[in-house]
């Protein structure tokens, strides 16, 4: 599984509101999938709902990683 940095997170995760169910996000293992591969990663997620929060530094760091070793194969 592939884990982010704290910072890589957001130093208070607390303040993370779910915009759909209203609820604090809590870390825990998300499933990516991309081009017919899946991957887990450790991210904020809504416990109720299941929606994951990106980072812009996770998004534009190491998933853009993996999609271009993705696309090379």
């Amino acid at each position: 599984m592939v884990k982010m940095k704290d910072e890589e997170k957001l130093s208070n995760g607390k303040d993370l509101i779910c915009a759909k169910c209203t609820v604090p996000l809590k870390v825990g293992p998300v499933t990516f999938a991309y081009v017919g591969t899946t991957f887990p990663v450790s991210l904020f997620h809504c416990p109720e709902c299941g929606l994951a929060y990106v980072p812009g530094a996770l998004a534009r760091g190491s998933m853009l990683d993996v999609q271009m070793a993705l696309e090379d194969k």
